[in-house]
């Protein structure tokens, strides 16, 4: 246990920081979750929005300090490509 008072506040912000680091990563895994499940359902403009938003909260997540700025942009580059893989799909289909 910490002897003096600011190993104690160090302590303290150590907790609330990673609550709030816990709860954007959550939030992270969350959206690219529901893009992954929108790209079954088919509908391209689902989709396109569903991107969007997953995209827009990992860059919300680096401007926060909780992910590498490397680190989103690798998860944005694979939603992408999994994106660009369907469009291409369903151009073939047609």
């Amino acid at each position: 246990m910490a002897n003096t008072k600011s190993a104690k506040k160090r302590i303290s912000v150590i907790a609330k920081r990673t609550l709030r680091n816990k709860m954007i990563k959550s939030r992270v895994k969350t959206f690219i979750k529901k893009f992954n499940e929108s790209l079954t359902a088919g509908d391209i403009e689902t989709i396109k929005e569903k991107l969007r938003l997953a995209v827009k909260e990992l860059d919300k997540a680096v401007t926060k300090g909780v992910l590498h700025k490397n680190t989103a942009s690798r998860k944005k580059s694979r939603l992408y490509a999994k994106f660009n893989n369907l469009l291409k799909s369903s151009a073939s289909n047609e």
